[in-house]
This record gives C-alpha cells, sequence and structure tokens, in this order.
C-alpha cells in the first residue's frame, strides 16, 4: 500500500468516526428533549446541556480509554468533570440516549454499562462498594430512570424500564418494569403493579417508605399481641 492509499484510508477512517459521532449527537439531543419539559430548542439543548456535554467528551475519551491511551483518556474526562461537574470514567459504557438531567456531583465508574435511553438526575451514583474486583459496578439497562441522590453500588444488574426512587440505595438486582424505594431499596411494583398495599402511581414524591412499614406492621403486631394477653387474664380471673 503506498503511502497516499494509507493517507486515503485514514482520511476514509476519520470521515466514518466523524458522522459516527455526528449522528449520535443528533440523536442524544432528540431523546433529551423527548423527555425534558424545559427543553425549548434543539440549540439550547446542544449548547448550554452540560449533562450532554459530558456524554460527548466521555465518548472520546472512551475511545481514548480503548486504545490504551489511559493518561490522556483520565485528562479528557477530568477536563470535562471541571467543566460539567459530571465525573464519569472513561472506561464506563454509555448508550445511546443518555439524559443527565441537571448532573451536578454525578459520578459514574470505571465498568458502569449504561444502556439506551436512560435518565439519570443529579447527585447520582454508580459506584462500587469496595468489596469487589474486575467488574465493580452495576450495569444499567435500556430506559431506566435513576432518581435525585439515588445510589447504585455493585455488579449487578438494573433491568430495562426500571425505576430507581430519589435517594434510593440499590445494593441488589433489580428485575425489569421494576420500582424500587428506600434505604436499602426495596422493590415495590414489577410491570406496574403493586407488591405492597399501595395502590396510586408512584412517583418521585409520593413514594412509600420500606422502613415505615416495617414498623407499622411491627405496632399492629404488638397490638394484636397485647390484645391477646388481656383477654387471657380477664379469663384466668
Amino acid at each position: 500500500m503506498t503511502p497516499y492509499q494509507k493517507l486515503q484510508k485514514k482520511g476514509k477512517k476519520a470521515a466514518q468516526t466523524i458522522r459516527k459521532n455526528l449522528s449520535a449527537i443528533d440523536y442524544d439531543v432528540k431523546k433529551i428533549m423527548e423527555r425534558d419539559p424545559a427543553a425549548v430548542s434543539y440549540a439550547q439543548v446542544l449548547l448550554l446541556y452540560p449533562g450532554l456535554h459530558a456524554v460527548m467528551l466521555h465518548r472520546g475519551a472512551h475511545a481514548l480509554f480503548l486504545q490504551e491511551k489511559y493518561f490522556s483518556a483520565r485528562c479528557l474526562s477530568q477536563l470535562s468533570r471541571f467543566f460539567t461537574g459530571i465525573e464519569i470514567h472513561p472506561g464506563a459504557t454509555i448508550g445511546r440516549g443518555l439524559l443527565i438531567d441537571h448532573g451536578m456531583s454525578v459520578v459514574i465508574g470505571e465498568t458502569a454499562e449504561i444502556g439506551d435511553d436512560c435518565t439519570i438526575y443529579q447527585g447520582v451514583t454508580l459506584g462500587g462498594t469496595g468489596k469487589h474486583v474486575g467488574k465493580r459496578h452495576p450495569t444499567i439497562g435500556n430506559n431506566v430512570m435513576i432518581g435525585s441522590g439515588a445510589k447504585v453500588l455493585g455488579p449487578f444488574r438494573v433491568g430495562d424500564n426500571a425505576k430507581i426512587a430519589a435517594g434510593a440505595v440499590v445494593l441488589t438486582e433489580i428485575p425489569d418494569d421494576a420500582t424500587a424505594v428506600g434505604v436499602p431499596a426495596q422493590v415495590v411494583r414489577v410491570a406496574g403493579k403493586p407488591l405492597t398495599e399501595e395502590t396510586d402511581e408512584l412517583d418521585q414524591i409520593h413514594i412509600p417508605d420500606p422502613v415505615a412499614q416495617e414498623f407499622a406492621k411491627l405496632e399492629e403486631r404488638l397490638l394484636r399481641l397485647e390484645e391477646a394477653l388481656a383477654h387471657r387474664k380477664e379469663e384466668e380471673v
């Protein structure tokens, strides 16, 4: 292969990479506009959304990481963190259409994997527990919503279409179509059907408190025991 042919091959490869990245950015912007009611125009999202900028810079950092240019990859990710307040390790794998809403203090670990069309709010951590090596961070399915301040810690899977409530701490696998709330998080809905006595549609504000529910069960049991004891005393008299 002549030097000209090599240069021509590199040029074609670069052009393909540029087209691929532009297509990914266009997809991201359109998906963000679909899910964020505050997005009023394509230009606004493209130019003023730090979550989008963090994902764009991550794609470059991840490409460098795959080429084993670890220092350069980390430099780019730290630059992204400085400008956006969002920390994504260059080793993390992120699908298309990710909306990082507001984004400040979001942390995504090295072996985390995120599917397509997910939504992550501010303060979310996709991290490890310090007990694992190799795969240490969670795998997030497609179309997953993770509420503000939620922590998903460990090398397990959060299924497609799952919802993690604000402030939840997820330490175990979450099935597809499930809703998890609380500390530690518990699944309260699967495929829209409640696993508790709650019947209203779950949202980010009116969520059942698993701890409060357990206290209520204990209180009810104590009341029954007291009634049984009082009844027994009456019989003895």
